[in-house]
């Protein structure tokens, strides 16, 4: 393969990565009018790090959500992302975003957690036409 093939092969292939990577799409969800207060009154206190506690929420729940729950995809995507959003190259090493994911407080998930599940309800219909779906497919 030309060496301009290939050079411009690899750069669609990060675009689609990058372009497929859901946990910037949670940090956007996280750092959202809706949440950010909420969010940011949940905060541990803590140091800024290659992975602070938004990120790594995100990070956590795109992993969580991902056929490949590893560690080592999560922490990929993050590089790759990084690096597509013009940023120093960081570790693909996985120690550091497991130990954020341990530092992240349960009852920060389980706040959250059940403040989305009252943002949902909110925007719900209490009663819908017969033989109609709340949602699209």
């Amino acid at each position: 393969m030309h060496p301009n093939r290939q050079s411009c092969v690899q750069q669609q292939r990060v675009h689609g990565h990058v372009q497929s990577n859901d946990s910037y799409a949670f940090f956007n969800l996280l750092t959202s009018p809706e949440l950010l207060d909420e969010v940011e009154s949940q905060l541990p206190l803590h140091r800024e790090r290659l992975f602070p506690p938004t990120e790594t929420l995100s990070m956590f729940l795109a992993q969580a959500l991902n056929t490949d729950r590893s560690c080592q995809k999560a922490v990929n995507d993050a590089a790759v992302q990084r690096w597509s959003g013009g940023l120093p190259p960081c570790s693909t090493h996985t120690g550091g975003y497991c130990h954020a994911r341990q530092r992240l407080p349960m009852e920060m998930v389980s706040t959250l957690t059940q403040h989305t599940g009252q943002l949902v309800a909110a925007r719900t219909p209490t009663t819908l036409p017969f033989g109609t779906l709340p949602f699209k497919w």
